[in-house]
């Protein structure tokens, strides 16, 4: 697997967590080390004053560094998936290089992926991605902000196929003694900061002719919103409605659904006559 494949190079981005770490202050929890193939994995629980989540440190052969930052509640839902791609790598038989002879290109995508899913959580979605190249088979994870214009820098690792399962099992111990809670508070603290204790409703889609629309629930220090999502091929635009806001909008929309079937009615029975 190429440094530049497993993300070893990408820009790191950073989540809500990591902007203010500096401010906020963390506590360590817990940390965990996977030693799988030539890349070493540590699984650090944190705590700060928004709650509790886990960082994931990729450090490969030549020491470059990937980082990934889940919430508890995220790495829980992660943990899930990790089972599902284990089993299906399972289902696949070896991977060429532990084969003699290259692989018969009728039974690889294009793309090389392998398994595909997505996470939406939060602000941010997370693509699972099972890939194969040259070197093996590997699980790329990448999370990508919904907040920022055409996504924002990403952060992403890249686990080895083969130690899907022990990362699994790593992350599962984490989860069991500091549970799946993100603990984030439910009452202003001194900064002003509030934060909605409870689960959000999740993201919705739908496709509309060659556009489609991304409905998503966040929360800031500001409090919660709906960000909505416009996005063709090459282009993508949002508007993020505050929560306090959606009884207009929803009134509005209804209005002009009620004045337009009004005026459809209208014509089609006059073209009836």
């Amino acid at each position: 697997m190429s440094d530049r494949e497993s993300g070893d190079d990408q820009p790191q981005a950073q989540s809500m967590f990591g902007q203010q770490q500096q401010q906020q202050g963390e506590q360590e929890l817990a940390t965990k080390m996977l030693q799988i193939q030539s890349k070493r994995f540590y699984l650090d629980v944190k705590q700060n004053r928004r709650g509790r989540f886990i960082k994931v440190a990729e450090v490969g052969s030549g020491g470059k560094k990937s980082r990934l930052l889940l919430s508890m509640s995220t790495a829980a839902e992660f943990r899930d998936h990790l089972t599902k791609f284990s089993e299906h790598y399972a289902s696949l038989g070896e991977s060429y290089p532990q084969i003699n002879g290259p692989p018969n290109p009728d039974n690889l995508p294009e793309d090389g992926k392998l398994k595909s899913e997505m996470m939406v959580k939060d602000n941010r979605r997370y693509y699972l991605d099972l890939k194969e190249n040259s070197r093996g088979r590997f699980l790329r994870v990448c999370s990508v902000s919904q907040t920022i214009a055409r996504g924002g820098p990403r952060s992403q690792i890249a686990i080895p196929a083969q130690g899907m399962i022990e990362f699994r099992d790593a992350l599962t111990d984490l989860l069991e003694e500091f549970g799946t809670d993100d603990g984030v508070m439910d009452v202003a603290d001194g900064a002003g900061d509030y934060r909605f204790r409870g689960e959000l409703p999740e993201g919705r889609h739908m496709r509309v002719e060659n556009k489609n629309f991304y409905f998503d629930i966040g929360q800031n220090n500001r409090g919660i919103y709906m960000r909505i999502s416009e996005v063709k091929t090459n282009f993508r635009t949002a508007i993020t409605i505050p929560e306090k806001s959606w009884a207009r909008f929803r009134d509005i929309f209804a209005d002009y659904v009620e004045k337009m079937k009004e005026q459809t009615d209208k014509q089609s029975q006059e073209g009836g006559k």
